[in-house]
């Protein structure tokens, strides 16, 4: 064997590795593709791997789902588009502001003011509705109200303990992903049930979800968005400031064209995250504005998981996001590298 042969064997060596890994990866996708257009004695037999050779193909599962027998179909998939694109686009846009006030002003809030916050709350509520017989949403509204007033006056007031700053903060965001999410969605549950008997109806709603989204992305946005924006040249804005550019025309006129990769990458990120919850769209919602991963699990029956009907509805789940992913890729992939660039 000669010294080039061996020279580039670890060349072919990884390529066999890419090959084999992208087989191994590509092969459920190709799995679930090849189950949708299968009969029900074709799935319980033995496995058959290739159409038209191992087993003929039907379209049974797909007219099934299309025609609304395994569940409101087009309902679904419009409920999916609509909580999926107005969540992401509103966590983006709000998770932006505050990751960019993050990273460029300072910020000292009081351990005080968050435990005075947390004292006034608990015990407004109880008060309100122990002694004071409010209903539980009208109680906790005003104890919520109560307890912001009250950490925002504490936090001006020179009391002892320590403060915590932008890090900290950010912190605290991300921490909020720490929590069982069955632990958020029932609590959320609860709440919006109470909020409804006030006339406010929330569950199985447009809102409900939307805002339920919008707060369960908002940490993961603020977190990607910070390291966007905090590998911006400061400079540029600096030089705004001197010729007296208002904060808000900075930001909107300098640093979002600027963070155009970064935007575009948190987006799909979000829109991922939105687009395949499950457990919120189970609690929150019961048939108008239920999403496709309920429609996905709901195609089982008495005999058990039928898995060429669970097939074609997970192909229509998932196409969307891959189309979607192809067309901005390239913003994806310039977006992720300048976050991680500092």
């Amino acid at each position: 064997m000669s010294t080039r042969t061996l020279k580039g064997a670890p060349r072919y060596f990884a390529l066999l590795g890419i090959v084999f890994w992208a087989l191994f990866t590509m092969f459920p996708l190709y799995w679930v593709i090849v189950t949708s257009f299968k009969t029900s004695l074709s799935v319980v037999g033995q496995a058959t791997f290739i159409p038209f050779v191992d087993f003929e193909p039907s379209l049974q599962a797909w007219s099934e789902l299309l025609s609304g027998e395994r569940g409101e179909f087009f309902n679904n998939v419009i409920a999916s588009t609509i909580i999926g694109l107005s969540s992401a686009v509103l966590a983006t846009a709000i998770g932006a502001m505050a990751a960019y006030a993050l990273v460029r002003f300072p910020f000292k809030v009081k351990l005080a003011s968050g435990l005075a916050f947390f004292v006034v709350a608990l015990g407004g509520y109880l008060l309100g509705y122990y002694v004071f017989g409010f209903s539980r949403a009208a109680a906790m509204m005003m104890a919520f109200a109560a307890a912001l007033v009250v950490s925002l006056i504490t936090n001006r007031l020179k009391v002892p303990g320590p403060i915590m700053g932008n890090e900290d903060i950010i912190f605290w965001f991300v921490s909020q992903r720490m929590f069982p999410p069955i632990v958020t969605a029932f609590a959320l549950f609860l709440m919006y049930t109470e909020v409804g008997r006030m006339g406010f109806k929330l569950v199985d709603t447009y809102v409900g979800m939307v805002l339920a989204y919008i707060a369960f992305s908002l940490p993961i946005v603020v977190w990607l968005m910070r390291d966007f924006f905090a590998a911006l040249p400061l400079e540029v804005e600096e030089a705004a400031m001197v010729d007296n550019v208002p904060s808000w025309r900075i930001f909107t006129g300098i640093v979002l064209p600027m963070s155009v990769p970064g935007l575009i990458a948190t987006f799909m990120i979000t829109l991922a995250f939105v687009w395949n919850e499950f457990l919120f769209a189970l609690f929150l919602t019961n048939a108008k504005w239920q999403t496709l991963p309920i429609l996905v699990a709901g195609q089982n029956s008495q005999r058990g998981d039928e898995w060429w009907s669970i097939s074609a509805a997970a192909l229509v789940a998932i196409i969307p996001m891959m189309i979607m992913a192809a067309l901005l890729s390239r913003l994806m992939r310039s977006g992720l590298l300048l976050g991680a660039i500092k």
